[in-house]
């Protein structure tokens, strides 16, 4: 962080890397506290509220075009009372406020950008301003004096609009529509991604293109459910998922230098992406590459989920085995700088035979792809072609070279915070991966990450926080935090069966339904009965960047219950399918993890039951069968030396033994369970 001022602001004892990157801002900000709002009524002020976060180009170019600028300064600390918000802290602030401002102006973004009164009620709303208008954008400065002389001069047309605006906002945009989800809605999604699935490049709709990797979740499970009554289906469903797949990782989206996903690509092409990699994107994408493995057993899945798990554990993973949350698109004050290459450069590093073949493959050129430089990319390229082929242990030493020498450049800068929401995003995704191929590593990483979220992020009454940094815990944890951790529990107890891991997300899921029931509308809200009251108390189905908290939360309660034949969490999924039918009726493709949920709820889960017997190892072989396919539609227990704890959660498998003391196997399914047998072969083809 480079300060702007020899005095800092109100930010500089907090810990968000984001609110400190404005510390010594001319602007005298103030975290969102009762101390501003107090100071925005004594002195009869509106409240300018900026929003954003620290791996934000558009946030990185308004500061440094407005709120690093002493005329900006003036009028707002004049005028107003300035507050900054981390969106990854408070994500309960900023989606109350985005709603407004995608109400107000029908669209939304970073920074984002409120005029409200001194009782948080907004009047005005939008996104970047640069400071002085330009191409039909109204400048900062203007809107600041024109609303700062409106204010002065008779401020209840403001106040009166706040109040208008926020009633009827409130009253038509932050309570989902009820309804009941029907089966045809899943039909009626994949029409829509079919509809908007690009052939030629793969991905939906045109540039700018998101990784949408819960949209290829839904789509294998769709195809997966379709594939004997629809075959032309599955076959369509898996071929957009698989083109996708490819032409991400062949893009620049993908870094193939030093591994790891950007947020998303600027072009059609998946050439030029935003280059800021954000963990949870690269948590959602590692997993769903390890499913498209499972699925087809192709080699480049698996090779680009380990590439994506390095990265992680690499760059992302601290000391203490969590991950941090992000790195910025942005070094040297250019966005992309330290990810782009010149022909000279690789040259120089691996010499011209070398350097020619390296650059011939990646596409990087005298005219370059990128402001006169080179994305290093695999566009157009056929993976299979001799080129490639017959030189990958090559371009491996090549592309290590080149990886080294990049490490000596400035990095671009990392927040470093923890948040626990997406580290159980990334803990899921190595649990997952853990399993399907066998990586003990991987399993590893993902069970110190969860020790640390319930050694550092979690009270000693239970109650989860949302974000670590710098030795400190805060925020009472959102719907997020608990749903996600929910899930990846679920995970490591399918891939290590170690009962703790059931207990600790059984237990988890009861808060969950405690702290977050709306107990009216049913559903669950994003802040606890405990939080913060705001304007309202959010509720969010939406699955975006990541996926809702509801959405997480339904295919943890149907997981859950089928685990443990507690048929109250089934009825808790149905309940959430009910309390945002309507609005999911609106747009369905919007809601890709919640269809997968509800997709899940049309026939019981399948159980299998191993018990080991006293021959562990042929048990264990059979456990590997079935961890490495994919089989969404399974939930599976393993009765073995810890039998007795995991009977104190799931008592019903009491009399589950093995026959004759071999491994024996109890699959239920249809809601009819066959006769338990042994051998792994029959074993096999049950599964097949």
């Amino acid at each position: 962080m480079t300060t702007k001022t020899k005095t800092p602001n109100h930010l500089v004892t907090e810990k968000s890397p984001y609110l400190l990157q404005h510390a010594y801002n001319p602007v005298d900000w103030f975290p969102w506290s009762d101390s501003a709002f107090d100071k925005a009524k004594a002195e009869d002020k509106p409240i300018f509220l900026s929003i954003g976060y620290s791996t934000c180009h558009w946030c990185h170019v308004m500061e440094r075009e407005s709120f690093e600028d002493e005329k900006v300064a003036e009028v707002l600390n004049e005028g107003y009372v300035a507050i900054k918000v981390d969106r990854e802290e408070r994500p309960d602030i900023d989606h109350l406020y985005m709603t407004f401002c995608q109400a107000m102006t029908g669209q939304g973004g970073w920074p984002l950008t409120i005029i409200m009164t001194p009782e948080k009620k907004p009047f005005f709303a939008g996104t970047y301003f640069p400071k002085r208008g330009r191409m039909g954008i109204p400048g900062l400065i203007e809107i600041l004096e024109r609303v700062k002389e409106s204010w002065s001069y008779d401020n209840s047309l403001l106040v009166g609009s706040g109040n208008e605006v926020t009633e009827a906002i409130l009253a038509e945009s932050l309570t989902p529509q009820q309804g009941k989800l029907k089966p045809e809605l899943l039909d009626e999604a994949f029409r829509t991604y079919r509809a908007a699935f690009d052939s030629s490049y793969g991905g939906f709709g045109r540039a700018p293109k998101f990784p949408s990797p819960h949209n290829l979740a839904f789509l294998l499970r769709y195809g997966k459910a379709e594939g004997d009554k629809e075959p032309t289906v599955a076959k369509e469903a898996l071929r957009m998922v698989e083109k996708t797949l490819d032409s991400m990782y062949q893009g620049g989206l993908f870094d193939h230098i030093g591994f790891g996903f950007s947020r998303y690509s600027t072009d059609k092409k998946w050439l030029v992406p935003h280059f800021e990699k954000m963990l949870y994107d690269n948590a959602l994408l590692s997993l769903v590459y390890v499913e498209a493995y499972q699925v087809t057993k192709k080699p480049l899945y698996r090779e680009v989920a380990e590439k994506t798990f390095t990265y992680i554990l690499r760059d992302m993973t601290s000391p203490e085995g969590a991950f941090y949350s992000a790195e910025d698109a942005d070094s040297e004050g250019e966005e992309g700088k330290f990810y782009l290459l010149t022909p000279e450069e690789i040259i120089d590093i691996l010499g011209e035979e070398k350097g020619q073949l390296f650059c011939r493959v990646y596409d990087i050129s005298s005219q370059g792809n990128f402001e006169g430089k080179s994305i290093p990319n695999l566009l157009d390229k056929n993976l299979e072609d001799s080129l490639i082929k017959d030189n990958l242990s090559l371009l491996e030493e090549c592309r290590r070279q080149v990886f080294l020498a990049r490490e000596k450049r400035i990095h671009p800068y990392k927040d470093d915070k923890i948040l626990t929401s997406w580290n159980a995003l990334m803990i899921t995704a190595f649990a997952v991966g853990a399993r399907v191929f066998d990586n003990k590593d991987y399993l590893a990483a993902a069970e110190k990450a969860v020790e640390f979220i319930f050694k550092h992020l979690q009270k000693p009454d239970g109650r989860l926080l949302a974000r670590y940094r710098d030795n400190e815990a805060a925020y009472p944890g959102y719907l997020d935090d608990y749903s996600f951790l929910t899930w990846a529990l679920i995970e490591l107890y399918q891939t290590t069966y170690r009962p703790g891991y059931l207990k600790k997300a059984l237990k988890l899921n009861s808060l969950m339904l405690k702290l977050f029931w709306d107990g009216e509308n049913d559903g669950l809200f994003m802040v606890g009965e405990d939080g913060e009251a705001l304007l309202a108390r959010p509720k969010e189905i939406y699955d975006g960047a990541t996926p809702a908290g509801n959405s997480v939360a339904a295919m943890n309660l149907l997981r859950l219950a089928a685990l443990t034949g507690t048929h109250e969490l089934h009825e808790k999924a149905e309940e959430i399918f009910l309390s945002c039918g309507g609005e999911v009726r609106e747009s369905p493709s919007g809601y890709a993890f919640l269809l997968q949920a509800f997709l899940g709820s049309q026939k019981p889960f399948r159980e299998i039951v191993i018990v080991s017997g006293t021959k562990t190892e042929k048990s264990k072989e059979m456990i590997s069968v079935l961890q490495k396919k994919f089989l969404p539609d399974t939930v599976s227990h393993y009765l073995s030396s810890q039998r007795d704890e995991l009977l104190e959660v799931v008592p019903f498998l009491r009399n589950y033994n093995s026959i004759e003391g071999k491994p024996t196997v109890y699959i239920c399914e249809n809601g009819t369970c066959s006769a338990p047998f042994v051998g792994s072969e029959r074993f096999k083809e049950k599964l097949r």
